[in-house]
């Protein structure tokens, strides 16, 4: 009877995280196995950017990387994000003569398709000679007593492996294929979690507070939203999109990587204007209605909701009161709320939190149980929207890969 297939290292996810690990380490010399229970690898990929993928920011600061980061411990992701930057990944991009444009704030895209992206490091992949098993479930992984130090079983049968990655990911989107499976091998090994959530996402609003919005469904414009009290508050200029259930848009989506349950929001709904002066002057100038002058500072159908609120402002402009033009001009400019949740996993294009990070090593990814990786999103490290998220999981990748080359039977590049 034949033993189990072995490997250096056995990699569980065909992410982005869990494809480049394995590209990298094939091609440092190491003897690699990748597995996904899933058909088709990197779905994440696929899907983002509107199916053109986001894959990388060029404003990551690589003097500062967590900036653009939260979790338990953002400077955690420091090491990784500075010895592998989007510079070194486009390097790969351009080998591969994959077209890509900026769109605004440092955000990279393809020109064509996601599927660029995935033929990509599906070939490096093949480069470094990695084997790759899919559609395969993995049903257990333990150390072993004897030989490589752990044995995976799998739908394909026993496998031995010196060092096992995981990189599952998280639990969003759970229709592309998103397990907490990540988490329970954590946990299996002792390793801390610190309890997931949906981030980027957008948030719902429910009761009679949100009535008046509930018809402005599909509007669009530019707002600063900002939740937190002085230093824990953080701010993003980006715009903001109203939906059937509440607020979505990358204004949102930044933001809610930050709100917590129970806390407000706070929106300013035009940045770029004086509302107090504007209506002011409006009020000695015009003898227009107040929907109508405040229809020109923000979207009319903005104007029309928020004035139908008020009976006070049902009237010439010229004949509304200082008081309810200050309490207007303030609202508009601070408009507080608190939302009732979000639209959970099935809509975040992240999950917050994961695997701690005070039991992995920021230089290798390796946990403190030997030979066992944690990278990419089932980390806790989670990315600012605009592709911090993928370039974490290129960093992460490359880091893991590096120090089982190191360590590993392979040579090193």
């Amino acid at each position: 009877m034949s033993g189990p297939a072995a490997f250096d290292t056995a990699i569980i996810g065909a992410g982005a995280a869990g494809l480049f690990c394995a590209a990298v380490a094939g091609q440092r010399g190491l003897k690699v196995l990748l597995i996904d229970h899933s058909e088709k690898v990197a779905e994440k990929i696929r899907i983002s950017g509107g199916g053109r993928c986001n894959f990388t920011n060029r404003d990551l600061d690589i003097r500062a990387p967590q900036k653009h980061f939260i979790g338990d411990n953002p400077n955690f992701c420091r090491s990784a994000l500075s010895r592998f930057t989007p510079a070194d990944f486009l390097a790969l991009v351009s080998k591969h003569h994959i077209a890509f444009h900026e769109k605004h704030k440092g955000q990279l895209f393809g020109d064509r398709s996601s599927d660029d992206f995935i033929t990509m490091l599906v070939s490096e992949c093949d480069a470094g000679g990695v084997t790759r098993w899919q559609p395969c479930a993995v049903k257990s992984v333990h150390t072993s007593e004897s030989g490589p130090r752990y044995r995976i079983e799998t739908d394909r049968g026993s496998v031995a492996a010196n060092n096992v990655v995981i990189a599952t990911g998280g639990l969003s989107i759970p229709k592309i294929g998103a397990t907490d499976f990540g988490y329970r091998i954590a946990r299996q090994f002792g390793i801390r979690m610190v309890e997931p959530r949906p981030a980027l996402v957008p948030l719902t609003f429910e009761g009679a507070s949100w009535e008046p919005y509930s018809q402005l469904a599909g509007l669009s414009l530019p707002v600063i939203i900002e939740t937190g009290e002085k230093k824990s508050r953080i701010a993003f200029h980006e715009d903001l999109l109203f939906t059937h259930r509440g607020l979505s848009g990358p204004a949102v989506l930044q933001i809610s990587s930050y709100w917590r349950e129970g806390e407000p929001i706070r929106i300013n709904l035009a940045p770029d204007v004086d509302i107090v002066q504007a209506l002011q002057h409006a009020k000695a100038t015009s003898k227009k209605l107040v929907a109508n002058e405040l229809a020109a500072l923000v979207p009319t159908r903005l104007a029309d909701a928020w004035v139908a609120q008020d009976a006070t402002l049902k009237r010439p402009i010229n004949e509304a009161s200082d008081k309810s033009l200050a309490q207007l001009a303030d609202r508009i400019a601070r408009w507080p709320l608190v939302p009732s949740g979000t639209e959970g996993y099935k809509k975040a294009e992240v999950t917050a939190g994961g695997v701690d990070t005070r039991d992995l090593s920021s230089q290798t990814m390796e946990s403190k149980q030997p030979g066992l990786y944690f990278i990419g999103e089932v980390v806790d490290v989670t990315g600012w929207l605009g592709g911090y998220n993928f370039q974490w999981a290129w960093a992460s990748a490359h880091a893991c890969a590096q120090a089982m080359a190191k360590t590993g039977s392979g040579s090193i590049i």
